[in-house]
Formats: C-alpha cells, structure tokens, sequence
C-alpha cells in the first residue's frame, strides 16, 4: 500500500462534527498552507462566515458549506478565489 501524506485544512468552526477516516500509515505534513479563504470574515468568493460542511473529492476539488453567506463554494487545486455553486440570495436561497 503507498503512503499517504496528509495536508491539513484549518478552518476556525464554531460547532463541527468529525469523521476522519486516516490510514495507519499516515505521514504529516510538518507545515500548513491556507488553500481556501484566508482573507478574514466577509462574504467576497475568497472569504467565509461560519463555513460548517467540508468534503474533497478525487481530484482534490473541495466543497465548503458556507452557512452564514448561505451559499456552497467550491474550491478546486490552485485557486485564490472560490466558485458560487449554490446559494448567495439570502436565507433559503
């Protein structure tokens, strides 16, 4: 079985439920790097309000439930800035 290296993904949540699934032989990356958000508190395509929901899928593209912007964001590899999927029209949008 190859190795796996973990890259973390930091995000300051206020309420989170995790489920990590993370293979015995795991190696650690020893240095973060920011790869969504990062621009502080707002609601532009390169910030977050109380982002809650994460998935990654295959090609490392990640999805973000951004709860108080009410919208979904999607984040593929290498960008600065995040693609509204769902949402940006208010509660319920």
């Amino acid at each position: 079985m190859a190795s796996t290296v973990i890259h973390c993904v930091i995000f300051i949540l206020f309420s989170l439920t995790v489920m990590l699934n993370i293979p015995v032989d795991a190696r650690w990356e020893q240095d973060g790097v920011t790869v969504a958000g990062g621009h502080g508190f707002g609601d532009a395509t390169n910030q977050f309000k109380k982002p809650q929901g994460l998935s990654i899928d295959d090609n490392q593209t990640m999805v973000i439930v951004d709860s108080w912007n009410h919208r979904v964001i999607q984040w593929k590899i290498g960008d600065t800035n995040g693609q509204i999927v769902a949402g940006t029209h208010g509660q319920g949008s």
